[in-house]
């Protein structure tokens, strides 16, 4: 029996774990849709929606909260200024974990995990603005 097991440890000390999740919650923010393993993306979910309902928020102290969790300023601006605005009609539920299939070299169960109502050209937008600024650069 399993009372009482709060989270899923994925064999990761503390540190490790509060690293993957900064990392992976930054990514899911930033491209709205990532692909994981199956343990990974059901933990995730539980991690961003509670990012997603402090952007809804919106004060000064959830903003804080939410820094300390995510690494990156752009994260944290993008949660509050784009994410919180998205939701702030639904009541929680804001990310989809789908199956999709398994891993070649382990056979991981994988999922891709993204937001409900996401924005589709987010996903690389940030690559192609940088080699767009790449060509750009070389033209001058």
């Amino acid at each position: 029996m399993r009372h009482a097991r709060g989270y899923r440890r994925l064999n990761r000390t503390h540190e490790h774990r509060k690293a993957l999740w900064a990392n992976m919650a930054g990514s899911l923010i930033e491209h709205e849709q990532i692909k994981t393993t199956l343990p990974k993306a059901k933990e995730l979910k539980r991690i961003v929606d509670k990012l997603i309902t402090l952007a809804k928020r919106g004060d000064l102290h959830a903003r804080r909260q939410a820094a300390a969790q995510l690494k990156q300023d752009a994260h944290v601006a993008k949660l509050f200024e784009v994410l919180g605005d998205r939701y702030k009609d639904r009541q929680g539920g804001y990310t989809r974990v789908l199956k999709a299939g398994f891993r070649y070299g382990d056979m991981a169960p994988m999922a891709i995990i993204e937001l409900v109502d996401r924005d589709p050209d987010a996903k690389g937008a940030a690559d192609r603005a940088r080699l767009e600024a790449d060509i750009d650069m070389d033209d001058a």
